[in-house]
């Protein structure tokens, strides 16, 4: 247990977002969290409403820690959008926050290494986003690495591989689309990706700030790179069904929009020995870890 340090988490009320406010909250730290009028969290905590789009965000409270995790995702197909929240909401944050922590990380992906090839890449690989959501991200990475370092505040960036659990776009987009068969792999799936349990997303970051490893990035993917498609055909045998066909690239574009597509299908290999040296993974693979999220699932009654 910590001794009831003061953290600010964004995107509080998201997928990745949720779970952290609760670990942190079961660790004994006083959590404050930024949510947008209307929206609470799931567990209880000190809530503070405020948009991140606003230039008049300000919080009363100072804070040992902020975990920025507030963003658009690929998904959202306005530029203007996406650039509003993603990068001028996180101007909006720095500036509220200047002179009120201690300590920021700020959550990316791994699309800033843009196409890597089939090289296993780390930290030390140039960054080269390929798409319009990400060069967004990288720029906002970018302000705040500067503006800390200039405000004399820690800093740390995580990259997260594609992060897995009972919620958010595995249950919604892979796993209960498996169970209706509606669900289609694009551009056969043979692309490598990098994936990483939501309690292994959460777990890092903690061990990030807890382990004062500042002025760092850090990579976070379990150590099993694996084809889209056998990720996809392995949680479809967990779920009982058939494994789904493939649909090509520019339908699947048609439909979820580009950035998201480029994302998904660009094939990532990466090494996780960095963040391993401080923080021991609990899902070494999506073999350990697909079977415990459908457990999970099953006792929340979320799939069919």
């Amino acid at each position: 247990m910590v001794d009831n340090k003061s953290v600010l988490v964004t995107g509080a009320t998201g997928f990745i977002g949720t779970r952290l406010v609760s670990t942190l909250t079961e660790k004994g730290y006083s959590v404050s969290a930024l949510v947008r009028n209307g929206r609470h969290t799931k567990v209880k905590t000190k809530e503070i409403v405020g948009d991140l789009t606003s230039d008049t965000l300000h919080f009363d409270d100072c804070f040992d820690c902020v975990f920025h995790l507030a963003s658009c995702t690929p998904l959202e197909k306005n530029a203007k959008v996406l650039e509003n929240v993603n990068l001028t909401g996180t101007k909006n944050l720095f500036n509220a926050i200047n002179g009120k922590t201690k300590s920021l990380i700020y959550v990316s992906g791994l699309g800033v290494f843009g196409e890597p090839g089939d090289k296993i890449i780390d930290e030390s690989h140039p960054q080269n986003p390929n798409t319009k959501f990400v060069d967004i991200r990288l720029k906002a990475e970018n302000f705040l690495r500067e503006k800390c370092q200039q405000n004399g505040i820690n800093f740390s960036v995580v990259y997260f591989g594609d992060v897995y659990g009972s919620e958010g776009w595995f249950s919604d987009i892979l796993a209960k689309r498996l169970q209706k068969k509606s669900f289609r792999v694009p551009g056969g799936g043979k692309y490598f990706k990098g994936f990483v349990n939501v309690d292994d997303a959460v777990g890092s970051m903690i061990a990030i700030y807890e382990k004062e490893s500042f002025g760092e990035s850090f990579i976070v993917a379990d150590s099993s790179p694996v084809f889209f498609k056998d990720f996809v055909n392995y949680t479809a045998d967990q779920l009982g069904q058939k494994h789904p066909g493939s649909v090509p690239v520019f339908l699947a574009k048609a439909a979820l929009g580009s950035d998201l597509i480029k994302l998904l299908t660009t094939s990532m290999k990466v090494s996780n020995k960095k963040i391993s040296e401080i923080y021991s993974f609990k899902f070494p693979s999506y073999k350990e870890g697909i079977p415990k999220v459908i457990s999970e699932m099953k006792e929340k009654n979320i799939l069919l």
